[in-house]
């Protein structure tokens, strides 16, 4: 069984997800809930669980501020938030897993397969999130997702990522490489507000790693680290326009 803690200050929201849980994943054992910051800390480490389903505003502060007072943390962690779009933006780029209320009973499946499947949520990410929730700027850092371990990279770093199917290889300034487990689309979603361009449906790459742009053989550019991108006929105007504001 999944041992599971809920920290809600909202009593139907405790007792929906409760029975959700019962219904569509029986794997689940709910072994205790808490309204607030400082009951929801104590809980935590009493109890030790598996993972935790975690409100965002809660009576005497938010589901951050109990990250921060626990500090290591041994579970994994799923916010429930309504809409706090830039609290969705810090789990996004820290790749810490949340669910929209109401909870979709299908998305609440997916999330509980996901904790089955992988590690307690790594400082490294929790500090990440952290970061992001405080900083109202442009995040820095992006957690990756590869087949064996989540890697945080930080953005100025990333000189272009390409297309592999269901996948996306991430090319950085040290002239390494990653295989993500994340679709291209995913990450041009995130990165658009980020100085990233999608120049080509398999290439999106980062606007300051432009070295140049090569109107011949049907366009394509030139990347600080040398790599060759092409530039598809429709995204040309676009790409031109950006290195003109440069």
């Amino acid at each position: 069984m999944i041992k599971a803690v809920i920290i809600d200050d909202i009593p139907q929201a405790v007792d929906l997800l409760r029975r959700d849980l019962e219904s569509h994943c029986p794997e689940v054992e709910v072994i205790g809930d808490a309204p607030s910051v400082v009951a929801g800390s104590k809980l935590l480490r009493q109890l030790n669980p598996d993972v935790v389903f975690l409100d965002i505003e809660l009576q005497d502060g938010t589901g951050f501020d109990i990250l921060e007072i626990l500090g290591d943390i041994g579970f994994k962690i799923i916010f429930t938030t309504a809409s706090d779009e830039h609290a969705i933006r810090a789990f996004r780029f820290s790749a810490i897993d949340y669910l929209l209320k109401p909870i979709n009973p299908e998305d609440l499946q997916e999330a509980v397969a996901k904790v089955k499947e992988s590690q307690p949520d790594s400082k490294e990410r929790i500090d990440l999130l952290l970061d992001t929730v405080k900083d109202r700027t442009a995040p820095r850092k992006l957690a990756l997702h590869t087949l064996d371990k989540i890697q945080v990279a930080d953005i100025q770093d990333i000189v272009r990522c390409e297309s592999s199917g269901n996948y996306t290889t991430f090319f950085f300034t040290d002239n390494s490489q990653l295989l993500v487990t994340k679709t291209l689309k995913e990450f041009e979603k995130l990165l658009d507000a980020q100085g990233f361009v999608r120049v080509h449906q398999s290439h999106l790459v980062n606007i300051n790693q432009i070295k140049e742009y090569v109107k011949t053989e049907g366009g394509y550019l030139v990347m600080k680290d040398g790599a060759h991108v092409s530039v598809s006929v429709r995204k040309k105007p676009t790409v031109i326009k950006l290195l003109d504001q440069l």
